[in-house]
């Protein structure tokens, strides 16, 4: 068997709620435990044996990922391309734009995962359900539980219980469909093309060809599941494993938790441990080997350390991203925060914020995306952000504030955006 994997990145547009991260980085490059977001992707289709070669699409400028690339083929040892679009073609327009390309070589069936989803893939699972289906599938999406209330954020499938057909799909319901929702990741067969072809012809005659705007965005969700749903060619593959979606710069911390949990089962090694002359670890943490840690610091749970940061005497920190090249001074504490690069937070300084979880008594619930203000205009609680080179002076008390990237705070601040 030959398979490809797609996975959708999308571009500089996207991915504002993760803003101020993403303003340096394109937000699938950003850092959760200590791998570029889109790396965990990647890692999850280099371990399915039949998965040949790997698709990123997206359109951000391609100098901005080459090196990336590079580094992911020397890393993997498998073909991996980036392919970018000219303009936004939506989840099924940049799958059908790029046609030639994944079909190269006639691979028996092609993965497409959405890049801004995270979790534990039991890809190969999902295959071996794709390829034993009594009836062939042009399309078997991933699965899984949400609670009622948190459903409709998603895109909702009503399934046949015995035969696992999907009957019914709708894209955020304005009201309680199925517990069951999408969860961003697909097996197509290459027959998709064909389904994706006559909705691009179909339009091309609705446009007149000056404007040609707009005719290419085709969406995998709305396009292609809800008319072929109840058609007997949509399946759905339920899993009960980790799984959540990285929309805003909270989430990044929630999933970094995620992901170095599942390192004990995938990558021990990249853990950290503690003993003589390092410093105390309290559950899950990540360190890049070029990083600082003063023996006297303790640090964790949930924590990564990027590359080149330092890390002084008697840091405390925990539930936190310290981004490369970023220094924390002495006896600092740090909670619930992303600091970001080259970013410097003076000692005696107490960052915290304020986490947004899943509620942890519901069974399935998800993570929600809270909006950036509530209903009066006020500052939702939220994780405490430092952009890039931000600069905290010693024994401040920084309380769920998001700063912007150049920016020296001298006194203390809570629930506000330093402009």
């Amino acid at each position: 068997m030959m398979l490809k994997a797609v996975i959708l990145i999308g571009g500089p547009q996207k991915g504002t709620r993760f803003r101020p991260l993403s303003l340096d980085v394109p937000k699938p490059l950003f850092p959760v435990a200590g791998l570029p977001m889109v790396q965990h992707h990647i890692e999850a289709c280099a371990a399915v044996p039949d998965i040949r070669e790997i698709l990123l699409l997206g359109y951000f400028p391609a100098q901005q990922l080459q090196q990336f690339v590079a580094d992911m083929i020397a890393e993997y040892k498998i073909r991996i391309r980036y392919l970018q679009e000219y303009q936004a073609l939506g989840t099924a327009g940049g799958i059908y734009h790029f046609r030639d390309q994944i079909s190269s070589g006639n691979p028996d069936a092609f993965f497409v995962l959405n890049g801004d989803v995270c979790g534990d893939f039991p890809l190969q699972e999902m295959l071996d359900f794709h390829t034993g289906l009594a009836t062939p599938s042009l399309i078997t999406i991933m699965g899984t539980e949400a609670t009622r209330q948190q459903s409709i954020m998603y895109g909702c499938i009503v399934e046949d219980k015995e035969t696992h057909q999907i009957l019914h799909y709708v894209e955020k319901p304005s009201t309680f469909v199925s517990p069951l929702i999408n969860c961003g990741v697909y097996i197509c067969s290459p027959d998709i093309f064909k389904r994706v072809g006559e909705i691009f012809n179909s339009r091309q005659d609705f446009y007149s060809c000056e404007d040609g705007e707009g005719t290419e965005s085709i969406q995998l969700e709305q396009d292609i599941l809800m008319p072929i749903a109840g058609t007997g060619q949509a399946y759905v593959y339920t899993t009960d494993r980790w799984w959540s979606q990285i929309k805003t710069a909270g989430s990044a911390i929630y999933a970094n938790r995620h992901y170095l949990q599942l390192y004990h089962r995938t990558h021990p090694a990249r853990l950290a441990a503690n003993g003589a002359g390092k410093p105390k670890i309290v559950g899950d943490v990540y360190i890049h080997p070029s990083a600082t840690v003063d023996q006297s610091a303790v640090l964790g749970p949930n924590v990564s350390v990027g590359k080149n940061a330092v890390i002084g005497a008697g840091v405390r920190i925990r539930e936190s991203i310290i981004l490369g090249n970023s220094t924390i001074q002495e006896h600092s504490c740090v909670l619930y925060t992303v600091v970001g690069w080259n970013s410097t937070v003076g000692a005696w300084t107490r960052l915290e914020g304020t986490p947004c979880d899943p509620n942890p008594n519901k069974p399935f619930a998800k993570m929600d995306n809270v909006p950036l203000f509530n209903n009066d205009g006020k500052l939702n609680p939220s994780i405490t952000i430092l952009g890039n080179n931000v600069r905290v002076l010693s024994e401040v008390v920084v309380l769920n504030a998001i700063v912007l990237p150049h920016k020296e705070l001298s006194s203390s601040t809570k629930n506000e955006i330093v402009l």
